[in-house]
């Protein structure tokens, strides 16, 4: 009976300690920047710090062109201002800053963005332009090269997004696209222009019926998992009265595509990975960010239904704030259980496995 007495307080004893271990496990609840911050798109410096990226605001009665915050943990992020400080010269007279996305390219660091250029640039068919800037370090100051990356008509020329491809040796980028599809085009090894002989191609559009979801796609991310190509893709109206958005995905054997659909791939009814839930509505425009334990992990914004605007006088739903989730992967696709309300196992950054 002693003996039976002593296994049960020494199991009771590992049950403590399980406990206690599990305890100390941090964990985190969405949001993680609760704070106007569209767009997000999210790296990983030298220094061991995260950094984030995001369209432009207006904080304390002044605009910040493009957002940067910084995180040791993906969870907790300090707000550091404006990453791009000065307008480029072509931009100078406009506010219309959307979307950045940063690559580190050896000890530099270049910014895609989009932008509206000043009306010494434009005509009635021309929108918004892409943007190229460089920095030597990921807080800044980018510095913009001095011309547009792209122009054309509406929104079709937004949503930069830069993938380095070993496998092709190529650089690439993504953007787009309005109503238009999304596309990709060879970059020159530099980055600030395209390769010499380059041309866009297609990659995935919007509906072909008039009406259906999704009537615009946009926000373009790709990643190479298991020997395939993911583009996350978001659509359709962001936000607003009529916001609408949600997270799709499509994958292909190369980083140019051909790209294949969820929908298009298993014959489901869509291609939607994440989409509203409870009280967060049109989640999407996605980064995604691998953390020390190879797990994969969404960063996007959504809008809170208990705070959808930032000021009284602002439209419902243009409040977007930055949420994450883990991305668990079946069968060959991405998974997400979100956008997640739940506190939850945070995830695993260097020193902290």
């Amino acid at each position: 009976m002693r003996v039976i007495l002593l296994s049960l307080s020494a199991l009771l004893g590992l049950g403590l300690v399980s406990t206690a271990a599990q305890s100390r496990q941090p964990t985190y609840a969405n949001p993680v920047l609760d704070a106007d911050f569209p767009d997000p798109t999210v790296i990983l410096a030298p220094d061991g710090l995260y950094y984030a990226y995001a369209t432009q605001t207006q904080r304390g009665g002044h605009w910040i062109n493009i957002q940067l915050a910084r995180s040791a943990d993906l969870v907790h992020w300090q707000q550091l201002g404006d990453a791009l400080w000065t307008k480029p010269a072509w931009a100078s007279k406009t506010q219309d800053f959307w979307a950045p996305h940063v690559s580190r390219e050896g000890s530099r660091y270049v910014l895609y963005y989009a932008a509206k250029p000043d009306a010494a640039l434009s005509d009635d068919k021309q929108g918004m332009c892409l943007g190229v800037a460089t920095a030597k370090a990921p807080a800044g100051p980018f510095n913009d090269a001095g011309h547009p990356l792209l122009c054309g008509p509406g929104f079709v020329d937004i949503d930069p997004m830069e993938l380095d491809d070993p496998a092709a040796g190529k650089r690439l980028l993504y953007w787009g696209s309005g109503f238009e599809p999304i596309k990709v085009q060879a970059l020159a090894r530099d980055g600030l222009s395209f390769a010499r002989g380059s041309s866009p191609k297609d990659l995935v559009a919007p509906a072909p019926v008039k009406g259906a979801f999704p009537v615009l796609v946009e926000g373009a991310w790709v990643i190479r998992h298991g020997g395939w190509y993911y583009l996350f893709y978001s659509g359709d109206n962001c936000c607003g009265p009529k916001a609408n958005y949600a997270v799709m995905v499509a994958r292909s054997r190369s980083a140019e595509g051909p790209f294949e659909t969820l929908e298009q791939a298993t014959g489901k009814p869509h291609s939607i990975i994440l989409e509203k839930r409870g009280h967060w509505i049109a989640p999407g425009h996605n980064s995604i960010i691998t953390d020390a334990a190879g797990h994969d992990w969404i960063v996007y914004h959504a809008v809170d239904t208990r705070h959808p605007r930032e000021k009284p006088a602002d439209e419902p739903n243009t409040r977007r704030v930055m949420l994450i989730d883990r991305i668990f992967w079946k069968n060959g696709w991405p998974s997400i259980d979100g956008p997640s309300d739940a506190r939850l196992a945070a995830p695993i950054v260097k020193g902290r496995r």
